[in-house]
């Protein structure tokens, strides 16, 4: 095997993503990551005044954190790092419990993009949160998961379909209900089961968010270990790098000239268009409060968003070896050649010269590599968080993105060096370096 120079940030890495199986949980990990380097949770309900340090408001599967130096002014600009904590998936229905032909099957919701053959014959685990009953009326919330082969969406025998390999679509509305027993469908069976996992009482149980999930872990693949596979790659990469890049602000020798920032929203992979998506005012409503709790003012407000920057972190594509002729002939990323800046100029991403410049300059100062990215003219682009960022709050965005394969997949691939590579390009930026 050859050494890897990011090796132990891409260990801990897959460490991270067996932890983090739904968003809620991304957040959990997260907050427990910072909470260790000394950071506090504060509650929307919670007196903010003359909150320094390190500070974390979680929501849901969303989380804003920041670091504000002691001797910081009001006015201090913002080093944001935007990502999002959710991926594309199988969602289960309010109403699972189904079957049919003696078999009992669980109804799921499909979540975002996902290409559902990746989803056929994979051992299946069940996570995300429960809400319960709780002291006078007011419900709780309980992070509960499965983490064992307890579904499986079985692909139809290739005798029964000779057409399998013809490219015939998955009928998206029959064949999707995974199978987890013999017999008559049990009318919260499912239930059952996961508040027992979690020790709870299903009486208790008002209502959930769950999902399924792949349970064979993340590993290395490759004739020297330099690829990364694994669930959920899209978009976890960028929320460990951020995390990591964040705590190391706040501990590092060198203390930060800026006040840095990170944004892990949920819903982007639908839209973002919820309470805790980068279209609502969460990050808003958060930064501007954390201004005014430090005796800012509404010029103070202004001033600190007129010097902030944004970088958006996502999953990018690497050039495809079997459909080299989907990219863009003379914009190639590879894994391993570090992180690609997104530019797309109908503003997909939010990309633009100014963005360019500090990233790659930031770039330069970590020893990092990076490669320029832009969509094939003949193909439509995708997007993230980055344009609505950029809108709402109206401060320069970059768009970047570590690149891959199998992108929105049960099982994504990238390489082993480039998440490292981006830890330490967005260390340098949320430094103010």
């Amino acid at each position: 095997m050859t050494p890897a120079p990011h090796r132990s940030h891409t260990d801990d890495l897959l460490a991270f993503i067996t932890a983090s199986p739904s968003p809620y949980h991304v957040v959990a990990s997260a907050a427990q990551r910072l909470e260790k380097a000394g950071f506090r949770e504060l509650r929307g309900t919670d007196d903010w005044t003359g909150a320094t340090g390190g500070c974390f408001v979680s929501r849901a599967g969303a989380l804003i954190a920041w670091y504000v130096p002691e001797d910081a002014p009001a006015h201090a600009p913002f080093r944001i790092v935007g990502t999002h904590t959710d991926s594309p998936n199988l969602r289960v229905k309010p109403a699972p419990d189904t079957g049919t032909a003696g078999w009992r099957q669980i109804g799921v919701e499909i979540y975002g993009g996902v290409p559902l053959n990746t989803w056929l014959d994979r051992d299946l685990g069940i996570s995300g949160r429960l809400a319960l009953r709780g002291p006078h009326g007011t419900p709780r919330s309980r992070l509960v998961r499965i983490d064992e082969p307890l579904l499986r969406v079985p692909q139809l025998a290739i005798h029964l379909d000779r057409s399998v390999n013809e490219g015939v679509a998955l009928d998206r509305q029959r064949h999707i209900a995974p199978v987890w027993a013999l017999g008559e469908p049990r009318e919260g069976e499912l239930l059952r089961r996961v508040a027992a996992s979690a020790g709870e009482d299903p009486a208790d149980v008002l209502a959930w968010d769950l999902m399924l999930h792949d349970v064979q872990p993340p590993g290395y693949l490759g004739a020297d270990r330099e690829f990364v596979v694994a669930s959920r790659l899209d978009n976890q990469v960028s929320v460990h790098a951020g995390v990591t890049a964040l705590v190391n602000a706040a501990t590092g020798a060198a203390r930060p000239s800026v006040v840095p920032v990170l944004a892990a929203f949920d819903h982007e992979e639908v839209g973002s268009g919820s309470e805790t998506g980068a279209q609502s005012p969460l990050l808003e409503r958060v930064l501007s409060r954390s201004v005014s709790a430090r005796g800012g003012s509404g010029e103070d407000w202004s001033r600190a968003l007129a010097g902030a920057f944004c970088v958006s972190a996502d999953m990018a594509h690497a050039v495809h070896p079997n459909y080299a002729d989907r990219h863009d002939p003379d914009h190639c990323p590879l894994p391993n050649g570090g992180p690609t800046v997104k530019v797309n100029v109908n503003q997909r991403y939010a990309t633009d010269s100014t963005g360019i410049a500090v990233f790659t300059a930031a770039a330069e100062r970590a020893g990092a590599p990076w490669q320029p990215f832009v969509s094939n003219n003949a193909m439509p682009c995708g997007t993230s968080i980055g344009p609505l960022t950029a809108a709402r709050l109206g401060v320069t965005t970059v768009d970047v993105g570590v690149p891959g394969l199998s992108m929105h997949s049960a099982r994504e691939m990238c390489g082993v060096d480039d998440p490292g590579h981006l830890a330490a390009i967005l260390t340098t930026i949320m430094t103010g370096e």
